[in-house]
């Protein structure tokens, strides 16, 4: 299995690469921050990819947005999440595109189980620590923004932080009609019809920053 591994933390990086390899394994490529994750998953088009959630640059969800991209880049590559904290913004898409997993950290430790979930969700299977299930599970019941696509939920969060569209389209790297349509699907989904734009802005903003956290 050709796989390669996102995480800033040197140690954790080589101690998992040290792993992935006495397995017989083939570590294929290895990034610390989510910009080169990417370059190096287009260079090296490995099997699986294992992405710390929390990476440079801003160390908030970086390595969790990276692999939403390249799932939509690369529908076959298998991704596994690590994280010592449960994140739920990207994740939920993720679960049902098979060929990913979710673990906490902790899990590593158990290498016979982290090693078989890697195997797992490579073959396009899946692979979600409990703690991870639950929060999911919960999210989907009791968040309002869980209607919404990982992206669109992407678009919110710019348009939270005072972004215009335009704004929002070169931060995503999409055109402005996409951007203007996921911004109408997300005002269709929260409920927020009318013709004043700016006060459907508004709402929608407040509605991300009420639930974000759930």
């Amino acid at each position: 299995m050709r796989v390669v591994i996102g995480e800033d933390s040197t140690l954790f990086r080589e101690g998992l690469a040290s792993l992935l390899t006495v397995s017989g394994h083939d570590v294929v490529g290895r990034a610390g921050d989510a910009e080169a994750l990417m370059t190096v998953v287009a260079d090296a088009k490995p099997d699986l990819a294992v992405i710390d959630v929390r990476m440079p640059p801003d160390l908030t969800d970086d390595g969790a947005r990276a692999a939403r991209a390249l799932r939509d880049l690369y529908p076959g590559l298998g991704i596994v999440l690590l994280s010592q904290h449960i994140e739920t913004r990207h994740s939920v898409d993720l679960v049902a595109t098979g060929g990913f997993g979710y673990l906490l950290k902790d899990r590593v430790l158990d290498v016979d189980d982290f090693l078989d979930a890697l195997t797992r969700v490579a073959g396009g299977g899946s692979a979600l620590d409990p703690e991870v299930v639950g929060r999911l599970l919960g999210h989907a019941r009791n968040d309002p923004l869980a209607k919404l696509t990982a992206r669109e939920r992407e678009v919110l969060a710019l348009m939270a932080e005072g972004r215009t569209n335009v704004g929002i389209a070169r931060r995503l790297w999409l055109q402005y009609r996409t951007v203007e349509a996921h911004v109408g699907n997300i005002m269709a989904k929260l409920g927020l019809p009318g013709d004043d734009e700016n006060h459907r802005r508004v709402h929608a903003v407040l509605t991300f920053l009420n639930h974000r956290d759930n």
